[in-house]
């Protein structure tokens, strides 16, 4: 009986090592640019165990939104499904909000993420400028993090491949962002100075209009096309 019970705990030891070295998942974007003007998304429905939270298309550009410890393994996936494809990794966003920068700490259960791309102008060292500015954000502009959460919004974060930059704009679920973002600036002007400020290190990527900058993926249904 002793022994039984010293293999049952051994077990249950073995258990709470393997949760606890468990890799937890990171969000991160991998963004396909089709080459094909038949862009098949069924190849998704088997990529189970990523954590993938949204499959969004612009144009013909088609990006997947993942939480998962294996961002790689996901992207080698993809460039599996779509070896005629651009596939793009972006990972480790340089800007985090989050509601703990809040007053009003509380988290919505359930979010729905928005997601947008820029470019940043070629030049470097504006591109330096850009990534510097956001690192002394909160320091140096705590009214735009302000704005932030007097909008509700969930979770801002700002990834960056290149030149290429993805937000995402997480709010929730069931909100509208036409509804929430004018509430960001809301007697509150200094987000109106820095989005003004914003405009010399960005301009549009690929396929956009002469003056478009940022662009909205929207959610696709997985049996549909890029035609």
């Amino acid at each position: 009986m002793q022994k039984r019970l010293f293999v049952l705990l051994l077990i249950s030891i073995a258990f709470i090592r393997a949760d606890a070295q468990a890799p937890t998942g990171k969000p991160v974007i991998i963004e396909i640019v089709a080459k094909s003007s038949a862009f098949k998304f069924s190849a998704f429905a088997d990529m189970k165990g990523y954590g993938i939270e949204n499959i969004q298309q612009w144009n013909n550009r088609v990006i997947v939104y993942a939480s998962t410890a294996y961002p790689q393994q996901l992207k080698d996936r993809i460039i599996k499904e779509y070896p005629a494809d651009q596939v793009i990794l972006f990972e480790n966003p340089f800007y985090n909000f989050n509601r703990k920068y809040c007053s009003d700490k509380t988290v919505a259960k359930q979010w729905d993420n928005i997601i947008l791309s820029a470019n940043l102008v070629k030049d470097p060292k504006l591109q330096q400028e850009y990534l510097n500015c956001h690192a002394t954000q909160f320091q140096k502009w705590p009214e735009v993090s302000q704005g932030f959460c007097n909008a509700n919004f969930q979770q801002l974060l700002v990834f960056k491949t290149g030149r290429q930059l993805m937000l995402v704009i997480s709010i929730p679920k069931g909100e509208s962002l036409d509804k929430l973002n004018p509430l960001t600036s809301k007697n509150n002007p200094r987000v109106d100075d820095w989005n003004n400020m914003m405009k010399k290190y960005q301009e549009g990527i690929e396929g956009t209009k002469k003056g478009e900058v940022w662009v909205f993926f929207k959610e696709v249904d997985n049996k549909k096309f890029i035609e």
